[in-house]
């Protein structure tokens, strides 16, 4: 039985529980969940929102992609990825990943795979607005990011 992922791209909040059980219900052959849930900080008080923007159409796909190369990769049962877009404010959930295996370590491995593939090939782009009400720049891509991408070349 092919395993096919759940991708939304939405500007409405999403239900940690809810995805789970959605996920999981009725499945006792799943023997493993992770989540993942990417909040937006408030980066020490300054800031009062964050805006994302994507490419509509090319963001479900690209996550859709990564999302595909997972289940294949790590044998997983199931997977759901959820990323919102629009102004998100500090607290505010940004992103949820949820990696179903029959073990914890592929589950593990799936969601952190997703999640660093997500930060550096999914099309957002996201731009910091102050608190003071001042419109920020757009937020350049972490070094760091790459670097947590690369690691999953050498490791197959």
């Amino acid at each position: 039985m092919a395993v096919q992922p759940l991708v939304r791209v939405q500007q409405e909040d999403f239900d940690l529980q809810a995805e789970i059980d959605s996920l999981t219900q009725g499945r006792l052959d799943i023997g493993a969940v992770v989540t993942f849930s990417g909040l937006c900080r408030d980066e020490g008080g300054t800031l009062g929102a964050l805006e994302l923007e994507h490419y509509p159409g090319m963001a479900e796909a690209e996550i859709s992609r990564i999302a595909d190369l997972a289940i294949e990769r790590f044998g997983l049962f199931g997977l759901t990825a959820i990323h919102r877009y629009g102004k998100i404010a500090p607290g505010e959930n940004i992103v949820l990943v949820i990696a179903a295996a029959p073990h914890r370590q592929a589950a593990f491995d799936g969601a952190n795979f997703v999640m660093d593939f997500l930060k550096t090939s999914a099309p957002f782009w996201k731009k910091e607005h102050a608190k003071d009400g001042k419109e920020g720049d757009w937020v350049s891509a972490r070094d760091a990011d790459d670097t947590a991408r690369a690691k999953w070349a050498a490791k197959k």
